[in-house]
């Protein structure tokens, strides 16, 4: 009967239901394996679940027998590390009876059982959280990549003063894959394409205009500045028919064989000035964040419209300075110069018949000033074609100025020059604009007598002085509206020059520009002329 029983003896045995239906019950796997063996003594529900094995054939079977070869490695050594530390904690690959695979995190502990030394390790199947993880450290690694070709875009975009349409649409597709694509400028009521992607005949296509009929169009491709996305373009939805009405004719070409088209407004403080449109032959392609990513870029792309349209009024407008500035230096100096030539040319006769010294000293002015006017022309030449302060030799071009201001000013200019002077072309230019820049101040405003420039070279230096005798000035006192002194030092520091200016009233002023050859030099580009 139960009542004569040993109380000791049922204790144990509940003790023995008990810490076996724990081991049955836990969710993650616990196998029983000898260390010296590596055969699997005991395994729970779970763990065979896991591996695919009925209990009755698990049990017996090498512990490895889970393990896939390529964790086999790692497994061995912490199986080597539990039996010198008693624990064990590793992520291994694990194999199901049928081959599948699965991630599983193995901990286990030594302990002693039936009398020998055996682990109990437990396996729990982190499949799932490593495919999360996966999927995340994907999801990164795609916006990380997105967020650095979108700054690879706006640099590229923001460092382009030339607007180039292809090079938008080329910057677009890194980030978003798209068939079809068009770049369009608004212009007089027409959205006109500035440029086309897809196929080469798309490509090749003449540019297109779309008129904008309909006031309120320009409301809808606005759109407050977000874009557009058409799952269907062949669907009966109110924005697919929209899109149809205004790409016909001719602008139908962006839509065949497509199926889904995004538009995106480029706008700028609230003004649409064009737009980008792509299309896939997928439906339904474009996502949400496929609209964001393409707005940023469209955001870019509209400054550089921007900046694009200014660059190209400021050229305008140098061009105009810069003939203004040229129609005032043939009128102050060449048409003078000219004048006066005219002048004496036309009293000489009678002068030659009254008095032949005094004719004499006029045909040496007569001649002063056709050669003064010579080269003021051929200065003037050497503005209109800046590759002639390259091509041309340095104590020509100085010859020149000097020159042209002896024949304007009737100020005597004395130069020394080497025969053979040969310097980069930025240096040479550097050299030719300050002296130019120096005569002009002498002229306008040193009240000389004469001037000297000397030019000296050796195997490392090449110096130029420029000398005159006039009222001089204090080198420390900046005069308010006089930029000429600035803009010498600009281009010597610009070119690597010494530029020193020393002057005193009343004892003339002496500028020396010294240049000292190096190794390397700049590339020096004939538009900056």
């Amino acid at each position: 009967m139960l009542m004569n029983k040993d109380p000791n003896l049922l204790s144990s045995k509940e003790n023995k239901d008990t810490y076996q239906n724990i081991f049955e019950s836990v969710v993650d796997g616990l196998i029983i394996s000898d260390l010296e063996t590596g055969l699997v003594l005991e395994a729970n529900p779970a763990a065979c679940m896991m591996h695919g094995f009925p209990l009755a054939e698990f049990i017996g079977k090498q512990l490895t027998t889970c393990i896939h070869p390529d964790s086999q490695f790692v497994f061995s050594d912490s199986i080597q590390e539990l039996r010198l530390d008693g624990l064990l904690d590793v992520q291994v690959l694990d194999v199901h009876r049928d081959g599948t695979t699965f991630f599983a995190v193995w901990r286990g502990t030594e302990f002693t059982y039936q009398g020998r030394a055996c682990m109990l390790g437990v396996v729990r199947d982190v499949s799932k959280r490593i495919q999360i993880e996966q999927l995340l450290s994907q999801r990164v690694e795609i916006r990380t990549n997105e967020q650095a070709t979108l700054l690879e875009i706006s640099y590229i975009l923001a460092s382009t003063l030339e607007l180039q349409p292809g090079l938008i649409l080329d910057q677009l597709r890194k980030i978003i894959e798209y068939a079809h694509g068009g770049l369009f400028a608004l212009k007089d009521s027409a959205l006109i394409t500035l440029a086309m992607r897809g196929t080469r005949s798309l490509e090749e296509f003449e540019p297109i205009h779309i008129p904008l009929n309909a006031p309120e169009t320009l409301t809808v491709l606005f759109n407050r500045h977000r874009p557009i996305r058409v799952a269907d373009v062949r669907s009966d939805d109110p924005q697919a028919k929209f899109l149809r009405s205004l790409l016909e004719d001719r602008a139908s070409v962006l839509l065949e064989g497509m199926q889904s088209w995004m538009w995106v407004p480029l706008a700028v403080r609230g003004r649409i000035i064009g737009g980008v449109g792509v299309a896939h032959d997928k439906r339904d392609f474009f996502t949400a964040h496929h609209a964001d990513l393409a707005l940023s870029v469209a955001n870019q792309a509209a400054i550089t419209m921007i900046n694009s349209e200014l660059y190209g009024q400021a050229q305008a407008l140098a061009v105009l300075e810069e003939r203004q500035r040229l129609a005032r230096n043939l009128h102050d100096a060449v048409n003078q110069s000219l004048f006066s030539a005219g002048l004496i040319a036309e009293v000489l006769p009678r002068l030659w018949d009254r008095d032949q010294d005094e004719a004499r000293r006029s045909l040496i002015d007569l001649r002063k000033l056709t050669r003064g006017a010579m080269a003021e022309m051929r200065a003037l030449l050497a503005e209109l074609r800046p590759s002639t302060l390259i091509d041309s030799d340095l104590g020509d071009l100085l010859h020149q100025l000097g020159s042209a201001i002896e024949g304007r000013t009737n100020l005597p200019v004395d130069l020394t020059v080497p025969k053979e002077l040969t310097l980069p072309a930025e240096v040479q230019v550097a050299f030719y604009r300050i002296c130019q820049e120096s005569l002009n101040n002498i002229a306008k405003h040193a009240k000389a007598g004469k001037v000297v420039m000397v030019v000296r070279q050796d195997d490392a230096v090449v110096e130029l002085r420029i000398y005159d005798d006039g009222q001089g000035f204090d080198v420390e006192h900046k005069i308010s509206g006089h930029y000429g002194l600035g803009m010498m030092r600009e281009r010597a520091e610009a070119a690597g020059l010494l530029l020193t200016i020393a002057s005193q009233p009343a004892q003339g002023t002496e500028i020396k520009i010294c240049w000292t050859k190096t190794p390397t030099l700049k590339i020096f580009d004939k538009e900056t002329l």
